[in-house]
């Protein structure tokens, strides 16, 4: 696992960001930093905004006040040339993979390259294959549709298409939801190996508690609208705010596992 981040060079800076809907306040006044090189677990209860603060980061969902940078480029006020060229450097792994159904394997992951740049066929070819080898696929399933995959190949073709264009940030969205336990550990362990082989800065929404054990370098956690905390897991285990006790010391926690074993 790569700990990358001892000079904390911050490559997401999230200031007092405020995001609602109607009346409803999910986000009220957010900080968090992201390191260079690290992998950042993003934890909270359900509904409590995790999925939203990343998309608001990406740009998918307004903010109604604060701050965002990203590469160390405030995404509210810079051009769109500006604007273009960091969404160029990261790539998106959505909760259900978000392929487009109507399109292949090859086609899912040429679309972003095609995007920003003006490659030859057989190059845009060869690129296919290549991430899918990065992700543990061969060739043989270029042509296959969406509706043809198992949930786990699903996942390795969505992680293949939001590494096309060579990022350096990753975000993933539950990666591992949807997974049995065997398919959920070798896809947290293809994280690690990318992250640590490509020099990635991994930011991951996420409840799966073996994941934020095994491949996170660091845990954010929210709960009312705000981070109440940040760090390495022996932060969160030796915390005793009642919402990290409840989540790290609970039924299904390793913490609970070790003392009835």
């Amino acid at each position: 696992m790569a700990r990358g981040n001892g000079s904390k060079d911050t490559i997401i800076e999230v200031r007092d960001v405020v995001v609602g809907f109607g009346e409803h306040i999910v986000l009220n006044r957010v900080d968090l930093d992201v390191y260079r090189g690290e992998i950042l677990g993003f934890v909270g209860g359900s509904g409590a905004g995790k999925s939203v603060l990343m998309r608001t980061i990406i740009g998918l969902l307004p903010k109604r006040a604060g701050t965002i940078k990203v590469l160390g480029v405030d995404m509210a006020a810079a051009s769109d040339d500006a604007r273009r060229a960091v969404e160029r450097r990261w790539g998106v792994l959505f909760q259900q993979g978000a392929l487009f159904s109507s399109l292949s394997v090859r086609e899912n992951l040429q679309f972003p390259v095609r995007e920003y740049l003006d490659l030859s066929q057989r190059l845009l070819d060869e690129l296919v294959i290549a991430k899918l080898d990065m992700v543990g696929l061969d060739a043989s399933v270029c042509e296959k549709f969406p509706s043809e995959l198992s949930g786990g190949m699903t996942k390795r073709v969505a992680l293949a298409r939001a590494l096309a264009l060579d990022p350096d940030i990753v975000f993933l969205d539950e990666p591992t939801s949807g997974l049995d336990p065997i398919g959920a550990g070798e896809f947290d362990n293809l994280i690690a190996t990318l992250q640590r082989t490509l020099g990635l800065t991994v930011f991951m929404v996420t409840h799966d508690l073996d994941s934020l054990h095994t491949v996170c370098d660091r845990i954010a956690v929210l709960a009312d609208g705000k981070v109440i905390a940040a760090g390495a897991m022996d932060v969160m285990l030796a915390s005793k705010h009642p919402w990290l006790q409840a989540y790290f010391h609970g039924k299904r926690s390793r913490a609970d596992h070790a003392e009835r074993q």
